[in-house]
């Protein structure tokens, strides 16, 4: 059993463990050849490498510490504490890996150092490329097969598991990245001009930048609490209005405890000859049905309420006898 749970925590978290590989190596080998020539993109590159390494390890972290079950001081779960790693991980790839990148190329563009022999950064760049494109091609069709019909845009937005949207972004910012870094360590040589290099690290910087703003902004929502998504709310809608001893569905709310799991809280007008002992054996049933539509549905609070009170409640201070 113990075998069998560790290979299903691998094949869930395979994109997180294929990042994680790939850039361990490719750090290692970055800040070899930054050593040997100089580079301060590829410095920039292996402080890069670095980050996302940890990153990756903060992720399967808070993926662990999510799966706490539930207790007295948390009964909803422990789901969102990965939500809260996730904007750490941004902050991170903000603080370190795009302060130091601009950092890094100012330096260098106030005090030059001279370009030593490039082909040790083209091998290391070209290798870096490869197995960053691997980690890439994981990351795409994983998150291509979760999103369905919805566009790219759309589903980073709607996605609930951050681990996925983020290890996309950091591999496309890092192919990103060494494609400038080849660039400025090409046109330092080319023009014999050691503070392009440094303009290149600081492009890698401002790029690395830009995709923690919008990596803070999505882990910000979820940890916050965002809806589920409007396709599941249809669902719990239908199998509502199935049921003939409801006679309106005041509202239907939802909040993500976790990217796999769901509270639900509804408010319903039950019929007003139902007796007490049968609506609350409609509500087990309406219970069992919703869960078994929807497995994500951890939680479901039903209340009858009276539609005209139910309205009123929900209008603004004042506004009652508008």
């Amino acid at each position: 059993m113990a075998k069998s749970g560790s290979a299903i925590h691998f094949r869930e978290n395979i994109v997180l463990y294929g990042a994680l590989a790939a850039n361990v190596g490719i750090a290692v080998a970055k800040f070899i050849a930054s050593a040997l020539t100089g580079s301060s993109s590829m410095l920039t590159e292996g402080v890069h490498s670095l980050v996302d390494s940890g990153n990756q390890l903060l992720l399967l972290y808070g993926q662990a510490k999510a799966k706490r079950p539930a207790d007295a001081a948390h009964p909803f779960g422990y789901g969102r504490e990965l939500y809260f790693w996730a904007f750490v991980v941004a902050i991170l790839i903000f603080a370190v890996g795009a302060g130091v990148s601009v950092y890094e190329g100012w330096a260098h563009i106030k005090a030059p150092e001279p370009l030593r022999d490039p082909g040790v950064n083209y091998a290391v760049l070209f290798v870096a490329f490869l197995l960053e494109g691997t980690s890439w091609t994981i990351a795409v069709r994983d998150f291509g097969r979760k999103r369905g019909s919805n566009n790219w845009w759309q589903s980073i937005r709607r996605s609930k598991d951050p681990a996925g949207f983020i290890v996309l972004f950091e591999d496309s910012a890092a192919l990103f990245g060494l494609l400038i870094a080849a660039i400025g360590i090409w046109a330092s040589h080319h023009y014999d001009e050691p503070r392009l290099d440094g303009i290149a690290s600081i492009a890698i910087g401002l790029a690395l930048g830009a995709v923690a703003v919008l990596l803070a902004r999505e882990a910000k929502g979820l940890l916050i609490g965002e809806s589920a998504d409007i396709a599941m709310i249809e669902t719990v809608r239908r199998l509502l209005d199935q049921r003939p001893e409801i006679t309106a569905v005041n509202h239907i709310r939802t909040i993500h405890t976790a990217p796999d799991a769901v509270f639900v809280a509804i408010s319903a007008d039950f019929a007003d000859d139902l007796p007490m002992g049968r609506a609350e054996g409609l509500i087990e049933e309406m219970e069992s049905a919703m869960k078994l539509a929807i497995p994500s549905l951890t939680s479901i609070y039903i209340r009858p309420e009276k539609r005209e009170n139910a309205i009123v409640q929900s209008l603004p201070k004042g506004s009652e006898s508008s």
